[in-house]
């Protein structure tokens, strides 16, 4: 999507406001023995009271109004009888559309206690997408983003998922332009003023290919493997990039 109007900028940062709320509930929500469905129904009241649906839902009828993805779940776990326990990486994706305009963000956290190797990697992909969102300007080469989330990979011995691309957004989910945020200097895009999209790198321990799960949804990593995201949507605004999310 391109941002043609004031109506297009209320409208995206009225549905980012409604994403960061739905995720910082469900955030608060999370606790050692409560089930990923059970952590999906706060997120689907949350949604319901602000008058939002669930774009993976009503896009791609996904069985569950967020993605929760736990440890070697790197994205789209579906909601379901895991069990949250102490010490899990949790990663939840929301995605939701009000008044015809759409909003992603997604997060990775851990519940206590806090192993430190966790937390690391958690900052070091939060830190990589805020830099990236700093060195955004319309005109500027759409490969600064994967340029600078690399950096910060490499500076802090992560590798960097491969098959899981950031995305355009805005009218739907999934729009041009897709990018996988890894540094390729054969990148000749450049982004424009008013381009929609996300910035959302996965930084792994592991192999940097994830592997679909038997249910047909969930992209897991090997075994042992640690694996954390943060996304956000951004709007590309003349000499920056304001953050809808």
């Amino acid at each position: 999507m391109t941002v043609d109007s004031d109506n297009d900028l209320r409208g995206l940062m009225a549905v980012g406001r409604i994403v960061r709320a739905v995720f910082e509930a469900m955030k608060a929500a999370a606790r050692p023995g409560m089930t990923t469905a059970e952590l999906d129904a706060v997120g689907t009241r949350a949604l319901a009271a602000r008058g939002a649906r669930s774009a993976p839902q009503l896009m791609y009828d996904f069985p569950g109004a967020t993605c929760i993805s736990v440890n070697e779940e790197a994205a789209h776990g579906i909601p379901g009888a895991r069990v949250l326990a102490a010490g899990d990486m949790i990663n939840i994706d929301v995605s939701a559309e009000c008044d015809g305009y759409v909003a992603d963000m997604g997060e990775s956290f851990v519940l206590p206690p806090v192993a430190p190797e966790r937390a690391h990697i958690c900052r070091a992909v939060k830190a990589a997408v805020r830099q990236a969102t700093r060195r955004i300007r319309a005109g500027c080469p759409l490969n600064v983003i994967g340029e600078t989330v690399s950096r910060v990979a490499v500076r802090h011995g992560y590798g960097i998922i491969e098959n899981l691309a950031s995305h355009g957004v805005g009218r739907s989910l999934h729009e041009d332009p897709s990018y996988v945020p890894l540094d390729n200097p054969k990148e000749r895009r450049r982004l424009r003023d008013g381009t929609v999209l996300t910035i959302e790198p996965f930084f792994t321990t592991g192999r940097t290919w994830v592997e679909e799960g038997d249910d047909g949804w969930t992209l897991l990593v090997a075994p042992g493997a640690l694996v954390a995201q943060f996304e956000q949507t951004v709007i590309v605004r003349g000499d920056r990039a304001i953050v809808v999310t």
